[in-house]
């Protein structure tokens, strides 16, 4: 039996202080407040002075620590590796738009990845794809000779370079099984509308976003069943008083769960603060949309699907100087939820853990509760990862 002592709980509705967890196997037995007896035990972690919060779910990462998901097969065991160290818990691994054998590759890794968790690693979800289809013009650091139009019925399929189109990347998709759950893609684009309803039926979660679309183009996507978007207000227009474009439509739908990249330099805090505000906990996710070059020293370099990145102070940026995606950890992101945005350790455990868990309809994740799968993290009061439990086990620890 494992017995957590004297942290404070950041439970779904408020912080137990002082509390004690019991872990029963691989979920949570018990809850004690402070002063209840607590059962003997040589497993003992003493947590006071510390927050307990559920284990981060991060819904957009594609590296870590040189790691890019689409290294080769051993990129994603050794992301699910490194991860734990940070908060993490479970991950869905984040490809940049690429060709099917790359793609297959990946559903490869992960298929075999899930079957059987390394005990020490977090636990891979299926995957996001920041996929093919998303418009050019706002691409970010996405390979543009990789995009494609979507695929649609009657027309001619006319294969462009690289020997594939966008029906040969949908049918990778289809064929995929469990191992994707997530496809980005731009609503704009000519098909698209079919896309989402073809993805959709097939139990994918459409998320919007690499996209200029129009107010009336994010409604229409959203009524077709995109239920996301992909790191709002980044790689789509600002939001406009007159125009308020896909972000607008993301903003005033209860429908929609926006992610937001939480590392400082994507979004302003203020802004962060405005779009948790007015969507609420329970409609955001926080994520680090993390490279390869996150925790690696300033200087060094990494692949994001091939392409060199530079690490940067606070980012990462390709040789022509475009921001490419973050060096964030999830541990840090929590970080700035509470202290740079001001949240509350409950909304910021909503945003990196409760929230994803929801969306992605992963039952007993999550959250700090009894009878919840036992997957957390302990963290000192500068928000130091000391110790990560999951499944009930103790992964990692700082001694």
């Amino acid at each position: 039996m494992i017995v957590i002592k004297g942290g404070d709980l950041v439970l779904p509705d408020g912080v137990l202080q002082g509390g004690t967890l019991v872990l029963d196997g691989e979920r949570i037995g018990e809850m004690l407040e402070d002063g209840q007896a607590v059962p003997s035990t040589s497993d003992l972690v003493e947590a006071k002075d510390h927050l307990v919060v559920p284990g981060f779910i991060d819904v957009h990462v594609h590296g870590i620590e040189g790691f890019d998901t689409l290294d080769g097969p051993d990129a994603i065991p050794g992301i699910a590796a490194r991860l734990p160290k940070y908060g993490v818990t479970s991950f869905c691994p984040t490809t940049v738009a690429c060709d099917p054998r790359a793609l297959q590759m990946v559903f490869g890794s992960i298929t075999s990845a899930r079957a059987l968790r390394a005990p020490s690693g977090a636990r891979v979800l299926p995957a996001h794809l920041e996929s093919n289809f998303i418009n050019p013009a706002y691409r970010g650091a996405q390979p543009e000779h990789c995009l494609r139009t979507p695929p649609a019925p009657g027309v001619p399929r006319v294969p462009r370079q690289g020997g594939y189109d966008g029906a040969d990347i949908l049918e990778a998709i289809d064929q995929a099984g469990d191992a994707v759950r997530i496809v980005t893609l731009a609503p704009e684009l000519a098909g698209s509308e079919d896309l989402v309803r073809h993805l959709v039926a097939r139990g994918r979660r459409v998320s919007l976003g690499h996209s200029g679309a129009t107010l009336e183009q994010g409604r229409a996507a959203i009524e077709a069943g995109a239920r996301q978007a992909t790191h709002l207000y980044n790689r789509m227009p600002s939001l406009g008083h007159r125009d308020p474009g896909l972000v607008g439509a993301v903003l005033e739908s209860d429908a929609v769960a926006a992610e937001i990249i939480c590392d400082g330099v994507h979004v302003h805090p203020a802004i962060v603060r405005m779009s948790v505000s007015l969507k609420q906990p329970e409609r955001v996710m926080a994520i680090t949309d993390a490279t390869a070059a996150a925790g690696l020293v300033t200087g060094s370099h990494a692949k994001l699907g091939g392409r060199r990145v530079t690490v940067a102070k606070s980012a990462s940026y390709l040789d022509d100087g475009t921001l490419a995606g973050s060096i964030a950890t999830m541990d840090r992101v929590f970080r700035f939820l509470v202290v740079d945005v001001g949240l509350s350790p409950v909304a910021a455990a909503r945003l990196c853990s409760t929230t994803p868990a929801d969306e992605l309809g992963l039952q007993g994740f999550g959250r700090i509760a009894k009878g919840a799968i036992a997957d957390f993290v302990v963290l000192d009061r500068n928000f130091t990862v000391k110790h990560v439990f999951i499944g009930g086990g103790r992964t990692y620890s700082v001694r």
